[in-house]
């Protein structure tokens, strides 16, 4: 089964990319320009594809992506600390962000002969995003195969979608993912800031998988603070 791998050079994607590369199933790498302020991860996305041999399709959505308005990802909006599971990372959302990328990956899977289109979403993102969950998975699948049907059988592989990150980043580490060559934090600096969504999942998903993490953070502190209250909370 060929993949085609929606990557952002995050280190969900990246570790998808890793496991399917080892399983001899990566195809080519899909990346999007959404006009994100983070898009130096383009580069990680392009780095992972060059490193495991297989094509990079950049795709342009930059125009597209300015009419997507209010989200902190492509606005002057200030990107929120702490925790994903916290109402204020609502405004992290991009609408309709993975239901338009998968569409576009589907046709150049189906344009060039391969079988599945992957993507790392994953549990953690499920209170946020619900374009990363279950119900919407199952049902872009089905209607994909309504799309492409009598023309190619492309069949969607989310295989983290019930896993937590912490899974992810043991499965990335057995199929030697280099996760320090990987990028998620939204603000898009010079390091991971440490304080945002993604890094302080980041940094909780190494800490509960044993797994060191490489990655150098400009806040060292923060992350134990945003956990403790987290888990104060109950959520």
């Amino acid at each position: 089964m060929k993949t085609t791998l929606v990557c952002s050079g995050g280190l969900d994607s990246v570790s998808l990319a890793q496991v399917l590369a080892a399983e001899g199933r990566l195809s080519r790498i899909v990346s999007f320009d959404y006009g994100q302020r983070h898009r130096k991860e383009l580069e990680f996305a392009a780095a992972c594809a060059g490193r495991l041999g297989v094509p990079f399709h950049l795709v342009d959505l930059s125009g597209l992506g300015a009419a997507l308005s209010g989200s902190a990802l492509t606005d002057d909006v200030a990107v929120p600390d702490g925790h994903y599971a916290e109402d204020t990372m609502r405004v992290t959302v991009v609408p309709n962000r993975n239901a338009i990328m998968l569409t576009i990956a589907f046709g150049i899977a189906a344009a060039n002969g391969d079988t599945a289109v992957a993507a790392a979403v994953h549990g953690g993102d499920h209170f946020i995003y619900p374009d990363c969950r279950p119900a919407f998975t199952d049902a872009f699948g089905a209607m994909q195969r309504a799309a492409l049907d009598g023309y190619a059988d492309v069949a969607l592989h989310v295989p983290f979608v019930r896993a937590t990150k912490a899974d992810i980043v043991t499965a990335g580490a057995a199929a030697g993912a280099p996760f320090a060559e990987t990028w998620s934090c939204y603000k898009g600096g010079d390091l991971h800031c440490g304080r945002c969504g993604t890094c302080v999942e980041r940094r909780e998903a190494f800490h509960l998988a044993g797994v060191a993490d490489p990655t150098d953070y400009e806040d060292r502190v923060f992350w134990c603070a945003a956990v403790a209250a987290h888990v104060a909370g109950g959520a």
